[in-house]
């Protein structure tokens, strides 16, 4: 009877578990100092208001260039190596076990985590799912609106001097 149980509770929940030994990571970055092993866990998972993603940095590499998100709050937690977490204009050490929170905001929370050891550094990202939502990338003035998920979502990136009069096009 026990082991029949334990079928059913793994068949309800299979969905909602994953094993990180099993993601399925993608290499992203500009072939520079922007480098990564990615793998986005959210809709594995089935989660709709809480996002999560498993990234692996090589040494001396980043996942991405430093951003403040508007609407979302962001928090890594480092499963293994040890690094660097740029906020704003402050940077502190980091190492397996941390913790680290990256709330909205603008230009002042601009975050980025960098691998500066000799090994790999591995970290879970967790994050709210708020859209429509706005990041800002300060070291290179571009922006990044996006509203939705998945194949249908608007997404945009540009730089503030490619602003339009609000009634441009619109004369027919």
């Amino acid at each position: 009877m026990v082991l029949q149980e334990c079928k059913i509770w793994a068949g309800v929940y299979m969905k909602q578990i994953v094993n990180l030994d099993t993601a399925k990571m993608l290499k992203r970055g500009n072939g520079g100092r922007f480098e990564v092993e990615f793998a986005s866990l959210t809709q594995t998972l089935g989660a709709e208001k809480l996002g999560v993603s498993l990234a692996i940095l090589a040494p001396g590499k980043r996942a991405f260039p430093r951003h403040a998100h508007h609407a979302n709050e962001e928090m890594m937690f480092i499963l293994e190596g040890t690094g660097t977490y740029h906020y704003g204009n402050d940077s502190a050490p980091v190492r397996a076990g941390d913790l680290i929170a990256a709330p909205a905001g603008d230009a002042s929370t601009a975050h980025q985590i960098e691998n500066t050891s000799g090994k790999p550094m591995k970290y879970l990202t967790f994050s709210t799912m708020i859209a429509p939502e706005v990041v800002e990338y300060p070291d290179s003035g571009k922006f990044l609106v996006s509203s939705g998920s998945g194949p249908d979502r608007f997404r945009f990136i540009g730089r503030a001097g490619t602003s339009l009069d609000y009634f441009d096009g619109e004369d027919g």
